[in-house]
């Protein structure tokens, strides 16, 4: 008797760690099925990503490899990452699939929004580097010659550099999400954050000066979106907020009117 009420016990949670278990294939499968597709183009990926800084090298110069086997490392590379980033809206599918059941009707309608918007904003923020910040960047260091010095950059780092961009600016493009959260979780409120703007806005240029070419328009072209984004932030935080005081407020009416009954 007692055995069979362990194995009932035990039973929910194997299941949830065999869901899990095929969730995870389901991600591997997905990631390798583009990485395949990928591959055969993997030249012509890094063709486009190296665009940027291609397009300001001095006339007769090139990119170069150190190592004897980038060229075909450094674009395997990029294939495997182009990859994870065209998996991640798959990625979220199944981890909402596994979490949702567990969830309350309100945050499965407040957490799917959330995550949509989060990969739209990362994906933006991995194009407004590329379009924007990079060309500038590169213009800019481009534009400093020293005498002597001949400009080669090795495709290796250059990878590198550009994947860092990707993912700060992908990060900093989730201000918006990430004060919604707050203000929903009751870590901050919209009051408290509105009279931190002034903080808010020295660091949004902070950053923007370590992310950026050392000139103030650049600067101010990342610091200016970032305000924006968490003043949208702020907005949508207070909208949430409001309507979720307002669910709870009718949600205790109707359970004093059915007590009353």
């Amino acid at each position: 008797m007692n055995q069979t009420v362990q194995d009932d016990k035990e039973q929910p949670l194997v299941q949830h760690l065999i869901e899990l278990r095929n969730r995870l294939l389901y991600v591997v499968y997905f990631l390798l099925a583009v990485f395949l597709c990928l591959f055969p183009f993997a030249t012509d990926i890094y063709a486009i990503i190296s665009a940027p800084l291609q397009a300001v090298l001095p006339k007769g110069t090139s990119m170069i490899a150190t190592d004897v086997i980038s060229p075909f490392l450094t674009p395997l590379k990029l294939t495997f990452y182009l990859s994870l980033y065209i998996a991640i809206p798959f990625i979220l599918i199944q981890i909402w699939s596994f979490i949702a059941p567990g969830l309350y009707k309100h945050e499965r309608e407040l957490a799917a929004p959330l995550m949509i918007s989060s990969v739209v904003l990362f994906f933006a923020g991995m194009a407004f580097a590329y379009f924007l910040v990079l060309p500038m960047l590169f213009g800019f260091t481009m534009g400093i010659q020293l005498e002597g010095v001949a400009t080669m950059t090795d495709i290796t780092k250059y990878l590198d550099l550009v994947l860092h961009m990707f993912l700060a600016f992908g990060i900093a493009f989730e201000i918006p999400v990430a004060t919604v959260l707050l203000i929903l979780a009751g870590v901050a409120t919209p009051e408290g954050l509105a009279e931190k703007r002034r903080y808010i806005v020295v660091g949004c240029f902070v950053v923007g000066m370590l992310l950026t070419p050392p000139d103030v328009f650049s600067q101010t072209l990342l610091a200016v979106p970032m305000w924006m984004l968490f003043e949208s932030g702020l907005f949508f935080g207070k909208l949430m907020k409001r309507r979720s005081l307002e669910r709870r407020e009718a949600e205790e009416q109707h359970n004093e009117q059915d007590e009353t009954k």
